[in-house]
């Protein structure tokens, strides 16, 4: 039923303007979309990402986007890192961490936190 439909990532967060310096500057997303000052669609390769206003900001514990950056992972940790992100370190069975990636077998992947707290992270498929 669904499996032929496009989906999005909905990301909530505090402020609006915080958020969009950090998609926009930081990520590097371009917007496509803006709705009554509460929400904003952004481009990410063929999918999208919708941030939107809301009280419930940041309370999310799990992963809420991935991208799947293939090689460029090490690349992108060190020029997200120059850029001021911080990235999550996490004690994980098997898996191995190279700096700010976190190695297990061939997959590589990277956590990081966007101003609410949301948890984002990169993989190397």
């Amino acid at each position: 039923m669904l499996g032929e439909k496009t989906s999005s990532a909905n990301i909530a967060v505090k402020d609006l303007e915080i958020a969009k310096n950090f998609y926009e500057n930081t990520l590097g997303l371009k917007k496509i979309e803006t709705f009554e000052e509460e929400v904003i669609v952004y481009k990410s390769g063929i999918s999208s990402i919708v941030v939107y206003r809301s009280e419930f900001a940041g309370t999310n514990k799990a992963t809420c986007v991935t991208w799947a950056v293939g090689d460029d992972i090490e690349k992108i940790v060190s020029e997200l890192k120059n850029k001021g992100v911080r990235f999550e370190h996490y004690d994980m069975p098997n898996t191995t961490l190279n700096g700010d990636i976190h190695v297990s077998g061939g997959m590589k992947v990277a956590w990081f936190r966007d101003p609410d707290g949301n948890i984002l992270n990169l993989i190397n498929e």
